[in-house]
C-alpha cells in the first residue's frame, strides 16, 4: 500500500460534528411545535367560523320591477325558532349605481319567513340583491 491511496480525514474537532441524538431530539422539538401551532390555527379558525355563523339566512330568488321608482322582490329567510331580526336589499340601476337599500323585518314567529316586499327606489331598479341577514 502506498501513502497516496489513504482517504484524507478531517481534522478532529474543527468542524462540530453533532451527535444523532441531538439532532433527532432538535428535530422532534421542531415538528411539535409546528404541530401545536397547526391545531391552534384549526382551533382559531373553526372558533371564528362558529362564532361568526347568523342564525338567519336570506335569499330574494324573484324580483320585479313595478315602476321606476318601486320594485317588488320575494324575500325568503330561514332561520331558527323564536330569532327575530333584519335583511337588508340593494337595488341598483342600469348603470351599476345603487337606487334603493332597504331592511325588512323578520318576526321571530316559525323557523321560516316568505314575504313579498316593496323597495322604493330612485330610479328603475334592475337588481335586487339581499346584502345580509342579522339577528336582533
Amino acid at each position: 500500500m502506498s501513502a497516496g491511496t489513504r482517504t484524507p480525514r478531517l481534522p478532529e474537532g474543527r468542524y462540530g460534528r453533532r451527535g444523532d441524538r441531538e439532532t433527532d431530539r432538535r428535530l422532534k422539538v421542531i415538528g411539535a411545535v409546528c404541530a401545536v401551532l397547526l391545531l391552534g390555527l384549526i382551533a382559531w379558525l373553526g372558533g371564528s367560523y362558529l362564532i361568526r355563523e347568523t342564525r338567519i339566512n336570506g335569499t330574494v330568488p324573484t324580483f320585479q320591477a313595478v315602476s321606476d321608482g318601486e320594485l317588488q322582490l320575494h324575500l325568503a329567510v330561514r332561520k331558527t325558532e323564536g330569532t327575530a331580526g333584519s335583511c337588508t336589499v340593494r337595488s341598483q340601476g342600469e348603470d351599476g349605481a345603487v337606487v334603493g337599500v332597504a331592511d325588512f323585518p323578520v318576526p321571530a314567529a316559525g323557523t321560516g319567513y316568505d314575504a313579498v316586499v316593496s323597495l322604493r327606489t330612485t330610479a328603475r331598479g334592475t337588481t335586487a340583491e339581499l346584502l345580509g341577514c342579522t339577528p336582533a
